[in-house]
Parts: structure tokens; sequence; C-alpha cells
């Protein structure tokens, strides 16, 4: 990793520390943030993960509207860092832990790294 890509993820790190902080007192059931990105076709190729714990907390937060709003939380933290998502919809998904459970048996990186290669999200 050059050291430019170091300083990107340093700052992508902090600014969803933030968002995770913020998601976990607002939003039950919210569990944890991640991200991956291939630095050489940045800030394109990042994909945002946030997970839920079970798929009935990941639904009422859909259907209490708070999609939108956390979504905003992301981009406004991400640009604070000079970091702009110009496709925020298609970067950031949302997951669960049953959901990893029942299809790979928990293992998140697995699950993780099929999704980002096929643009699989919820």
């Amino acid at each position: 990793m050059r050291k430019s890509d170091k300083k990107i993820d340093n700052q992508l790190r902090l600014a969803l520390t933030d968002v995770c902080d913020h998601a976990l007192e607002c939003y039950p059931g919210f569990e944890w943030i991640t991200h991956a990105v291939d630095y050489d076709s940045f800030p394109k190729s990042l994909r945002i993960v946030c997970v839920f714990d079970a798929e009935q907390q990941l639904r009422h937060f859909n259907h209490q509207g708070h999609k939108t709003a956390l979504l905003a939380h992301i981009k406004r933290n991400l640009a604070d860092v000079g970091i702009v998502l110009n496709n925020i919809d298609k970067q950031v998904s949302f997951d669960t832990e049953t959901a990893c459970q029942q299809q790979h048996n928990g293992n998140w990186a697995l699950r993780l790294n099929a999704a980002i290669i096929n643009h699989k999200f919820h």
C-alpha cells in the first residue's frame, strides 16, 4: 500500500468509525460497518457495508426511513475528509449477521468478497 493510500485509508476508517458510533446509538440492531476499496480506482471502487444483527431489524430500519439519514451521515462524514461519493446508493450496502450465518456459515470474509465482486447488496 502506498503512503497516500494509507492516508486515505486512515481517513476512511476515522470517518466510518464516527458513523458506526452514531448508528450504534440510533438504530436498534445495528452492529458494525466495514469497507473495501481498490485504491487504483478510488473513490469509485469504495464499497461500504453496514451490518445489522437480523433481517427483522434491517427491515424495521428501512421501514422507519432511516436508510436515507444514515446514507447522508456517511456522505457528510466522508466529504468532511475530502472523499466525495457520486453514487452512494450503489457504494453502500446493508447486510445482516443472520444472512451471513445462513448463506456463508458466518464467514464474513467470504461473504464480503463475494458481495463486492458481484456487487450483490441488499
